[in-house]
């Protein structure tokens, strides 16, 4: 999966945030003071970011409007997918990685997995499974 650049990433929170196709000026307008670049910086990011599958465009007259492919959440599953794939140890990545959650988001993911008890560091139970 494609990283995205600190522009980019400024350009794409423009698109998550609009539910309408956007065009590049109104892009600018949205953009954060010190992200303010000229229309044209936009235009080569948009064709940037759609050559990278993340944005589509549609004519709208004279001009393109623009519109993310994927959400926000679906960029950074796949971001984290990708983490997770370019280690030997995932097991140890996925222990760091639980062990710096919330306990309210540990509860969430043990939701969605259907496991109502928690596993230890070490993946084995923890003592209120086991009690």
């Amino acid at each position: 999966m494609a990283r995205l650049g600190e522009l980019e990433r400024a350009v794409m929170d423009v698109l998550w945030n609009t539910p309408e196709p956007v065009a590049a000026t109104r892009i600018v307008e949205e953009l954060p003071r010190e992200h303010a670049p000229a229309v044209t910086t936009i235009l080569t990011v948009l064709d940037r970011l759609g050559g990278k599958g993340f944005v589509t465009r549609e004519r709208h007259g004279r001009a393109y409007r623009y519109s993310a492919t994927t959400s926000r959440a679906e960029l950074i599953a796949g971001t984290m997918l990708e983490a997770l794939g370019s280690t030997s140890d995932r097991r140890s990545a996925l222990v760091h990685f639980a062990g710096s959650v919330s306990e309210e988001e540990k509860a969430f993911l043990r939701e969605l997995l259907g496991e109502p008890e928690a596993a230890g560091a070490d993946g084995a139970p923890s003592r209120a499974a086991t009690a």
